[in-house]
């Protein structure tokens, strides 16, 4: 190959935009771009989530799926907080961290509004309201008995500790779902579906249950008034979400030239703001189900034209997905753990998942499942990060903000157990969903043409 041939291959190509932009960037923002700035720590940062993911991602054992990167991704931001002299240079300050958690959390909630199949949902209404509703409920009652009497919470931490752990990970089981409804099982009866409609509004629920519960912990309002603000973002989340996903349908129209480019951006847009937006008028519970809404309808209305939109939000995810993780990761300090916290932490996750996996076997009862499909759809109820990762740190934050120390450190007990959670259930419940599912469910007739190994990987590629 000649030395003119090699210049203009897409390597150098790539090697030299991305030289130029750190250019342009560091010219304008300067000390940002240097160790101890914000942008230095989010580059740092972001390619040793990447490295850690791909390591964690190759290790392979016999007759088991890939361990799910994300795992490595919170390694590595763990590490990077606690390695003395590095800690200092890999710093991102707070509002930073939350922005970019928040706009992760935007993306895979329309990624998972795009992947739902409406005629599956309507088939399926009564068992995904008792999946979503059932489970979560129980799960933080438990969470919550259990860290007022084992960890010393008051009540109402008890309970933000509980919808915190509660909620699904839908960076674990949206991909899942969507690699088994690509391979064909559990299409028949609408499993995938299923679960990523169901754990979606899982997710919405402890999300606003969780926001709910955190403004009686901070609340100067009466208890009622919150809970009635809880009640509002779910209606108003709800309503702006379909008002939202109706104009995205026809805006912009057909007949514009990059149209997949077009609808992407609006719908991203749109998302990002829904979640910040209800943060800045205070009903931060009804972004995420707004996000939720409006990605369904606007699949509604582009029909099969939403594939090339969904792989667009996907690369969007494929960036994201190690920042959300190593950020969460690098919001612990080991030093600062208090063994007791995680010893008695793991009791009240290992009691709550024990009590989660049982109750969801008993919602799907009637749902026309057989026992084994019952039994993966348990399984596939387990696993903990996104969710964990996006609000985990939250209540640690509006501690830090209030000055309280003994807020802190109900903050700092809330992020480690989330933490933990993160650590056990996503390698745990990725593994599960591995396993079970080309054992437990049945393969569509029509999709067994396509040739796929019984093993499958279960989160996007890098």
């Amino acid at each position: 190959m000649s030395p003119t041939s090699r210049l203009s291959s897409p390597r150098y190509y790539q090697s030299v935009s991305g030289a130029l932009l750190f250019g342009v960037v560091w010219s304008i923002a300067e000390k940002e771009c240097y160790p101890g700035g914000n942008l230095f720590g989010i580059i740092i940062l972001f390619l040793c989530a990447v490295c850690g993911g791909k390591l964690v991602g190759l290790i392979q054992l016999p007759t088991l799926p890939p361990f799910p990167p994300l795992v490595g991704m919170l390694l590595a931001g763990l590490v990077l907080r606690n390695v003395p002299y590095v800690t200092e240079a890999v710093h991102i300050e707070q509002t930073w961290s939350a922005a970019l958690r928040n706009v992760a959390l935007a993306i895979i909630l329309t990624r998972a509004g795009l992947g739902l199949d409406p005629s599956a949902l309507s088939r399926l209404k009564a068992v995904c309201v008792r999946l979503a509703v059932g489970p979560c409920t129980v799960e933080a009652l438990t969470v919550a008995v259990m860290s007022h009497f084992l960890m010393g919470l008051p009540w109402v931490w008890g309970f933000v500790l509980g919808f915190v752990l509660s909620a699904v990970s839908p960076a674990v089981v949206v991909p899942s779902m969507l690699l088994l409804q690509k391979d064909g099982y559990g299409v028949e009866k609408g499993i995938p579906t299923l679960l990523m409609a169901a754990g979606s509004f899982d997710d919405i629920l402890a999300i606003t249950a969780f926001t709910t519960s955190l403004g009686v912990a901070f609340a100067s309002d009466s208890t009622w008034l919150n809970v009635m603000k809880g009640v509002l973002e779910v209606v108003g989340g709800s309503a702006a979400g379909l008002v939202l996903g109706l104009f995205i349908c026809f805006f912009p129209s057909q007949d514009q030239e990059e149209l997949v480019l077009r609808r992407s951006v609006m719908l991203l847009g749109l998302s990002v703001f829904a979640v910040f937006g209800s943060h800045v008028a205070g009903f931060s519970g009804a972004g995420g189900l707004c996000t939720l809404v409006m990605a369904f309808i606007a699949a509604l209305g582009w029909g099969e034209a939403k594939g090339p939109v969904a792989a667009v939000v996907g690369r969007f995810w494929d960036i994201f997905q190690p920042l959300l993780f190593g950020l969460v990761g690098a919001q612990i300090t080991v030093s600062t753990l208090d063994p007791n916290t995680v010893g008695l932490g793991m009791a009240c996750l290992g009691t709550g998942l024990v009590i989660r996996v049982l109750f969801t076997f008993l919602m799907v009862f009637f749902g026309g499942f057989n026992t084994k499909e019952k039994l993966f759809i348990s399984v596939a109820w387990l696993p903990k990060a996104t969710v964990q990762a996006a609000i985990g740190s939250k209540a640690l934050d509006m501690a830090r903000v209030s000055g309280d120390e003994v807020l802190v450190k109900y903050g700092l007990d809330v992020l480690t157990v989330a933490v933990l959670a993160i650590l056990t259930t996503a390698p745990i419940g990725a593994l599960g969903i591995g396993l079970a599912g080309p054992r437990l469910l049945t393969r569509h007739p029509e999709d067994t043409h396509t040739p796929q190994k019984d093993m499958v990987t279960f989160e996007s590629k890098l």
